[in-house]
């Protein structure tokens, strides 16, 4: 996993979930300071601490690593009622692996 570009991932969940690193603190367990440093990659996250950082910023483990989709989607969009291009994106992301996750699992559409 490349350390700087989760610090970056992280850094833009925390931006589009409305999150402070205070707030995320809050929500993770994982202090303050620890977020910081993770964030300027001056220090590895953990899988846990990725796991629960993912969950306050309701990102998936795929999009903060770069292990997913997200490296293979391109988007082509215009925003409209205030929308930010960014958080378009994430949510299209989010679809995108959720559907990639079912079918690694053989979930099947519903007819």
């Amino acid at each position: 996993m490349d350390t700087a570009r989760i610090g970056t991932a992280i850094e833009s969940a925390c931006r589009t979930a409305g999150l402070s690193q205070r707030a995320l603190e809050e929500r993770t367990g994982i202090s303050q300071s620890t977020l910081s440093r993770i964030v300027s990659g001056k220090r590895v996250a953990k899988m846990p601490e990725i796991i629960r950082i993912a969950e306050a910023t309701g990102y998936t483990i795929a999009q903060l690593t770069g292990t997913g989709v997200a490296e293979r989607v391109q988007c082509a969009a215009r925003s409209t009622g205030g929308a930010e291009m960014q958080e378009m994106r994430q949510r299209l992301l989010y679809f995108i692996e959720l559907d990639e996750y079912l079918d690694d699992q053989a979930i099947a559409e519903p007819r």
